[in-house]
């Protein structure tokens, strides 16, 4: 096989570049945290927002006011509240559905039920409901404690307020894995200035029930400065927005103008550089099978030699299903099974035990991509269609050799029950492939006594 790629991970290589036109610049001096799972994401906001000083905003697509938040903090709202109370400016972007995009998951979409059920609760936080177009949605999921002050704290990332994570031992029915990433420094302004622009233009501000806790006019001022740097780490915010959507080219600090009425897709300009300059690893999270697009790229690197582990919902959604059923979305899955004739690829889920000796899937709804152990990228937006070409998305990504090897240990010691500290990423990813076979193997005995988590998938064989 060709290669057109030094294998060595010392040797002399241009770095993966970020994206070069777009909202946000790449910013040097940031800290990186990813936290991987619910249950660990939500702690970490929990207590940033218990420490806020000025400000809590965040913007929300699927949410349920139940939900539990970690270690008996009660529901979001309840602690959104609390906030609240004590004098923090706490604001809430919500989705609100349109016909053709009802029925996705739960949402808080400003129903009469809804605001009754805030103005029960006394609820003195403020909110705006937003729509975008058509059958798409509002899927930034994006947390900012004290904008614009030194204090200042962003988390972006895939996790709805919705369902349990992994737990250790136990991932039984309903379990999800997912991401988020706490990033501190100059590229918290970029989320600062997402928020500032998509709260002055939300759809509903001037709708009657478009709004709570404030009226319409209540605008804020977008960031004059970039934050104070933090750590080391080079960042750069990146999103998806349609067409048409917002307006303005109000730019963030130190970046350039940025006409946003005609769109943005900087996460999917940012998968295809990376993909493409990918010499070693590739190794994808996504709640979705990439489009044709992305799966070409893949078998282009796949061919190049570099080795790629695809990691979706072990259980199909049943769009998936119907589509095998369609022999004119034939072409959709194509790219997918072609990349399964590579020895250096994987198509893999997780099942964990389920507390009464067998194996319960665990959905895999984290958004996160990391190429040769030195960049990575976690957010919002899904390798689907919809996520590339329609919803408004909001990713991470960030290079730095040391925080995605780190990461790198963390998912795969969830993911395999082994710690790959040790072991380079061609090592780690040969090791992911012998497990999820093993795990696969064991799968098809009938035995739940495995290794880790992760099994393998015949990509031929997924949605049939």
């Amino acid at each position: 096989m060709q290669q057109s790629h030094p294998l060595s991970p010392n040797a002399a290589e241009p770095p993966i570049g970020f994206v070069a036109s777009g909202s946000y610049p790449a910013r040097a001096g940031n800290a990186v945290r990813p936290l991987i799972d619910s249950g660990p994401a939500f702690r970490r906001i929990c207590e940033a927002v218990e420490a806020a000083r000025h400000s809590v905003w965040l913007t929300v697509t699927f949410f349920a006011e139940d939900f539990q938040m970690p270690d008996g903090r009660g529901t979001a709202f309840d602690v959104l509240d609390r906030a609240a109370d004590r004098g923090v400016d706490v604001r809430i972007l919500f989705w609100r559905p349109n016909p053709e995009s009802s029925g996705y998951g739960r949402t808080f979409a400003g129903t009469e039920a809804d605001r009754a059920l805030l103005a029960a609760r006394g609820s003195r936080f403020r909110a705006r409901w937003d729509r975008t177009h058509g059958r798409f949605c509002q899927h930034q999921k994006a947390w900012l404690i004290d904008a614009g002050h030194e204090t200042e704290t962003s988390f972006v990332g895939g996790i709805n307020p919705t369902f349990r994570s992994v737990e250790p031992g136990h991932a039984g029915e309903g379990h999800r894995h997912d991401a988020y990433v706490e990033v501190t420094g100059p590229s918290a302004t970029d989320v600062h200035h997402n928020f500032v622009q998509r709260w002055n233009q939300a759809s509903e501000r001037e709708a009657r029930d478009g709004t709570w806790g404030h009226d319409g006019e209540d605008e804020l001022s977008f960031p004059d400065r970039i934050s104070p740097p933090r750590g080391t780490i080079e960042v750069q915010m990146q999103r998806q927005a349609s067409p048409g959507r917002y307006a303005g080219s109000h730019p963030a600090p130190g970046g350039e103008p940025y006409d946003i009425a005609h769109g943005e897709r900087t996460v999917l300009a940012q998968y295809v550089q990376a993909i493409d300059a990918a010499r070693r690893t590739i190794y994808v999270e996504n709640q979705a099978l990439p489009v044709p697009e992305i799966a070409a790229r893949l078998e282009d690197a796949l061919r190049r030699g570099v080795d790629v582990v695809l990691l979706v919902p072990g259980e199909p959604e049943g769009h998936v299903r119907a589509y095998r059923r369609q022999p004119d979305k034939r072409a959709f899955f194509e790219p997918i099974e072609a990349l399964g004739r590579h020895a250096n690829f994987a198509l893999a889920g997780l099942a964990g035990p389920d507390g009464r000796g067998g194996r319960s899937g665990v959905y895999v709804h984290a958004k996160l991509m990391l190429v040769d152990d030195v960049w990575a990228t976690i957010g919002s937006c899904n390798l689907h269609a919809n996520s590339l070409y329609g919803h408004t998305e909001l990713n991470a990504s960030f290079r730095d050799p040391a925080a995605v090897r780190a990461l790198r240990r963390e998912l795969f010691a969830e993911h395999l029950g082994r710690d790959t500290a040790e072991l380079d990423d061609r090592e780690a990813f040969r090791l992911f492939r012998e497990i999820a076979q093993a795990n696969r193997a064991r799968m098809d005995r009938g035995s739940a006594d495995w290794e880790g988590l992760a099994f393998r998938i015949d990509p031929a064989a997924y949605g049939v």
